[in-house]
């Protein structure tokens, strides 16, 4: 990662076009090729970008070169072109104040709380929340195409499948759906009705599982945590 903080003009032509006039702005040149234009200000957002892929070429002026034109005094440029597009970014530096490149590596992502493992567990624990009476029969059910998230039985002792998501999409109600179809050949646990359960569920994945004949369910993670108490809330 290159990040330079220069006093810089910047022009977007393209679908679009857009000035950015002289001013001492942030930098960013990233290893995918990415190039970002910050502020001091506007929180994560950039003024402007060009996301790869992308060519970015950069030339120095020479110092005999000179321009009477005012504002045209710049010593370095960057020409950022995208590869599909052909959408340009220009960027004209007419101070740098910083110039700096760090190699940071292969980043290992964002871990977050509440993801789909840590759902998994908490509902396995907390099974009876589906309902009094349920048991669990097992986690990561193998089926011949992937495990199922949760394998439990309601009251009247018949199997549930539950597939759990961060965020209930459709693909997670297709991915339930193709389970439920293998399960249900298995004599000794059909009829195996499914469960849809997610922190969020989109309204497009609640029609679809209605239509498929699958509940969904809404999961409160902090209430399975212990953290909240559902039924002591004023609100």
């Amino acid at each position: 990662m290159r990040l330079v903080i220069a006093r810089c003009s910047v022009d977007y032509t393209g679908r679009l076009t857009a000035h950015l006039p002289l001013a001492p702005r942030l930098l960013i040149v990233k290893a995918d090729g990415s190039v970002l234009i910050h502020s001091d200000g506007g929180s994560y957002k950039p003024l402007n970008w060009m996301t790869p892929p992308c060519t970015l070429t950069t030339w120095r002026r020479a110092e005999q070169e000179t321009s009477e034109e005012p504002g045209n005094d710049w010593v370095e440029q960057w020409d950022v072109v995208h590869d599909k597009t052909g959408d340009k970014l220009r960027v004209r530096l007419v101070e740098v104040l910083e110039d700096i490149s760090q190699e940071l590596g292969v980043d290992p992502g964002l871990q977050k709380d509440g993801v789909e493992a840590h759902l998994q567990a908490l509902l396995a624990e907390n099974i009876d929340t589906l309902g009094d009476g349920w048991s669990l029969v097992r986690r990561e059910y193998f089926t011949a195409i992937g495990p199922v998230d949760i394998l439990a039985r309601d009251e009247s002792g018949g199997s549930v499948a539950i597939e759990i998501k961060r965020r209930g999409e459709i693909d997670g109600v297709e991915q339930l759906t193709r389970y439920l179809e293998l399960l249900n050949r298995d004599p000794l646990l059909a009829p195996v009705r499914g469960i849809f359960a997610a922190q969020a569920i989109k309204p497009q994945a609640r029609l679809l599982a209605a239509d498929r004949g699958i509940d969904c369910v809404t999961l409160d993670y902090d209430a399975l945590r212990g953290i909240d108490d559902a039924e002591s809330r004023l609100f």
